[in-house]
Formats: C-alpha cells, structure tokens, sequence
C-alpha cells in the first residue's frame, strides 16, 4: 500500500476573498447611503447646540462680570464676542471669543420656511434678523448687565438666528433672543413647523 496522503491546503482562494471584499464594500455603501440623512441632522443639531450655548455664556458672562458683552455675527457662519471696557464704554476692538458654526452649518433660511412661534420675523436672505429688519445693526447686538438683550443704543430687541445646511431643508433650526430677558430658545423645524 502506498503511502501517499493529499496535502490539504489551508487558507481561502483569492475568488473567495474577493468575494467576500465585494459584499462587505457594498453593506458599507448601502450604510453610509443611509446614514448621511443622520449625519445631516446631527451637524445641524451640533450647530444648533453651539449657538445656544455661545450665547448663554454671553449672557452670563454679562451678568457675572458686570459688562455688556457685544454679539457680531460674521460672514455666513461666524460669530464673534468682544467685551465693553467700563467705565470707558469702549468696545473692545479683538473678540474674546470667535466661533465658526461646526460643519457645513450657515446663517440661512429655506424656501417656504415659516417664521418660528416667538414671531420676531423671518430675513429675507443671510438669516439673521433682529429689531423687524434683516441682518444686525452695525455696531452689533448686545447682552447687558442685567442680561437684557439690546441693539447698538441700548434699546431692547428680540432677535433670531436660523441656521442649517445648504440644500438640506430638514436641517432648518433657529435660536430666538427675547429682549426683556435675554432669554434663548432653540428651535427645530419639521418641514412645516417649529418645535423647541
């Protein structure tokens, strides 16, 4: 009897693991494919969060250091903050804080996007609206001592900022400024309303 064995090769054939490459390429296309309306919608509440939370601490800066803090909004998705020098009244001329609004996020509004429930006024273009007219007073808005939110002369104004991502109207949001108070309110719109 001869003693001859077959050698039994370990290990996948080059077919196979192409194969195998082929499907997995094609689940992870599939996926990011049907991702990306989340991911849109994640950057557009992210740019959401920052705003709000910029502001805040505007406000609150105002109130704890007994200081207007002035708010410029720059470009189609920049905000800056510079501090009043006091007893002086002199804005300072370099922001103390400066914040791009992460990702693809602008100051903008979609076609056909309704105003939110506070009803301070939707821009005709760029976004921001303050004081029933679009765009910002040139000297900027400011949040005061008693964190009341005025225009460039100390008068109360109510404001918003809408947001989103170009050519993506699911990712309209809002943030609204009550004068009196300086409160902020965010705001997601569903494609025909505004929900907080």
């Amino acid at each position: 009897m001869s003693s001859f064995r077959i050698r039994r090769q370990d290990g996948f054939s080059m077919l196979e693991v192409t194969i195998v490459m082929a499907i997995s390429l094609i689940v992870l296309a599939i996926s990011v494919i049907r991702l990306q309306p989340l991911w849109q919608q994640l950057q557009a509440n992210s740019a959401l969060q920052q705003l709000r939370e910029n502001l805040r601490l505007a406000r609150e800066l105002a109130i704890s250091q007994r200081r207007t803090i002035v708010v410029k909004f720059s470009g189609n998705n920049t905000v800056k903050m510079f501090q009043v020098a006091e007893p002086s009244n002199v804005t300072s001329s370099t922001p103390f804080i400066t914040f791009p609004l992460p990702g693809l996020a602008q100051f903008m509004t979609f076609t056909g996007e309704i105003d939110t429930p506070d009803g301070f006024g939707i821009p005709a273009s760029g976004g921001v609206e303050f004081g029933g007219s679009s765009g910002v007073p040139v000297t900027g808005v400011e949040f005061q001592t008693d964190g009341t939110f005025t225009d460039g002369n100390g008068n109360s104004i109510n404001g918003t900022v809408f947001i989103g991502l170009p050519n993506i109207p699911t990712s309209a949001r809002a943030v609204t400024i009550l004068g009196s108070t300086g409160r902020i309110k965010p705001y997601h719109y569903t494609g025909s309303t505004w929900q907080q």
